[in-house]
């Protein structure tokens, strides 16, 4: 098992409720007390883990210096800005007038904001920054969860509890992600893995928004796998990746 797939495995185990131990680790990740050792030592290296006796648990406020791996929002958001704006316009072509939705925060994932003016919708948000972009749209509802303010990405995010979301369904999630490959989309950082994870248990439909470099990065930790997704939406799409998203089942749409 490769260290990205343990990565993934270990914040499945956290996300239910925000510790694990070495016996439950030992078990799910058919590895050596070694590897595993080496595994939480790097992720806590990292901010993304606390170990504690007898196992491991996501960081609390005060235990970690509330930054996230990967590239900082303020940097993110002007690269291949064309892109995303033409990503965003598709994706909230996908949205259905009065529908709720839940928006993921990321750089491309805001750019659906201008579009959903006048659709009436209902929007679960864990991002301040498409918070501030919806609020002057009065016929959309805005709704936040509970739990820790992150500011390089201005994200809010709970180390675990599902009691941190609003009782809320909604039959569409629109969410980013670091990397996409024949392993599934990937995140930087185990506690986004944890949110994102929350929110896709939630939703009928999971839509991706990347653009075309992403299917060229390479990020560790795995959110969820290619038959997960039901729609990706993007700039361009590599023709190597064309048959195997076909195979999993995934529609492409193409932001022209």
């Amino acid at each position: 098992m490769h260290a990205a797939e343990r990565e993934r495995r270990i914040a499945e185990a956290l996300s239910a409720t925000g510790f694990v131990s070495y016996r439950e680790l030992e078990q799910l990740l058919d590895a050596s007390p070694a590897t595993i050792r080496r595994d939480l030592t790097r992720l806590e290296e990292e901010g993304r883990i606390v170990r504690v006796h007898g196992g491991a648990k996501l960081p609390q406020a005060g235990e970690q210096s509330l930054r996230l791996g990967g590239t900082p929002f303020d940097q993110s958001i002007t690269q291949n800005l064309a892109a995303k704006r033409a990503i965003g316009r598709a994706a909230a072509a996908l949205v259905v007038p009065g529908e709720g939705i839940m928006i993921d925060g990321g750089t491309t994932t805001l750019q659906m904001c201008p579009h959903l003016a006048g659709l009436g919708c209902q929007v679960l948000t864990n991002s301040l920054h498409i918070v501030n972009a919806l609020l002057p749209q009065d016929s959309t509802r805005i709704l936040v969860p509970s739990g820790t303010l992150f500011r390089e990405q201005n994200i809010i995010l709970a180390a675990a509890g599902e009691e941190s979301m609003p009782r809320f369904h909604a039959p569409k999630l629109f969410m980013g992600a670091a990397a996409l490959g024949p392993q599934g989309a990937m995140q930087a950082d185990v506690v986004l893995v944890a949110a994102e994870r929350r929110l896709i248990d939630r939703a009928e439909e999971v839509i991706l928004l990347i653009d075309s470099s992403k299917f060229r990065s390479q990020s560790g930790t795995i959110v969820c796998a290619l038959d997960e997704i039901d729609t990706i939406v993007t700039d361009a799409l590599p023709a190597d990746m064309a048959p195997v998203l076909a195979a999993a089942g995934v529609r492409v749409v193409l932001a022209g």
